[in-house]
């Protein structure tokens, strides 16, 4: 019961959270506020992911924390659940998730995500989707840093699934640092397909950063499979959990 109830906290702070955030994202685009560090582009979604977290009762601990921050970077990080958007969102200064194109046509949250800098995304186009990293490609030029799930969608265990190759091609396009980050415990707080939500703890962590200077599109895999290999043995070293070998395909 108490699972049941926590849940209807957080999709009603979901409601509200976007409402008042978004809202203020949108008047700060109305008067042409300046998209930096600091700005209601920046602040709005930290604040947005914190609120979730504290009314679901779950706390983030870092590992690695060193790693974060700094000149502009992209983010990589395994997808199990809803809690790992929030976690992220409420832990990285200036970034800009890739997003699912569907949450665009939500009221209020997809004009908020755009007037934000957060980059739409058609996987299903493949044409669409190399269109949306050229812009993230952009917001990487303009000093933020990017956040993406190369699995895609979220999945049902913490094994590490195959890996989307746009992620890698922006890396290179952009010559921005990878920074893998490996995330734990969102599955004990809510899956996928569940509405009840637990109280527990999220494990975020930051990897040192992968280069791209200096290599080319050709280098697409080998850097997808250096990303993978360090997120899986992260997950094998910290939690006993085995990832299946990289998929080239």
């Amino acid at each position: 019961m108490r699972a049941f109830l926590r849940a209807c906290l957080v999709a009603a702070n979901l409601v509200l959270s976007t409402t008042i955030l978004g809202t203020s994202v949108l008047i700060a685009a109305l008067f042409r506020v300046r998209d930096r560090p600091g700005s209601p582009y920046d602040w709005a979604p930290r604040l947005w992911g914190k609120s979730h977290l504290w009314v679901a009762g779950t706390r983030i601990v870092e590992h690695g924390a060193e790693h974060k921050g700094g000149p502009s970077h992209i983010y990589v990080a395994n997808h199990c659940a809803n809690f790992d958007i929030f976690a992220l969102a409420s832990q990285l200064p200036w970034i800009k998730f890739v997003v699912k194109l569907e949450l665009f046509r939500v009221p209020i949250l997809g004009r908020a995500m755009l007037a934000a800098g957060m980059i739409p995304i058609e996987r299903q186009n493949r044409k669409a989707a190399f269109e949306s990293y050229a812009l993230a490609s952009r917001r990487i030029e303009a000093g933020a840093s990017i956040a993406v799930y190369p699995e895609g969608t979220r999945g049902n265990a913490y094994p590490l699934r195959h890996f989307k190759k746009g992620p890698f091609v922006l890396a290179v396009q952009a010559r921005a640092a990878i920074v893998p980050v490996v995330m734990h415990g969102v599955l004990e707080v809510q899956r996928k397909g569940e509405f009840r939500v637990h109280p527990g703890t999220i494990h975020m962590h930051y990897l040192p950063p992968i280069e791209t200077a200096g290599l080319t599109y050709e280098d697409r895999d080998a850097l997808a499979r250096r990303t993978y290999d360090a997120m899986a043995e992260c997950l094998r070293r910290e939690y006993g959990v085995e990832s299946p070998g990289y998929d080239e395909t």
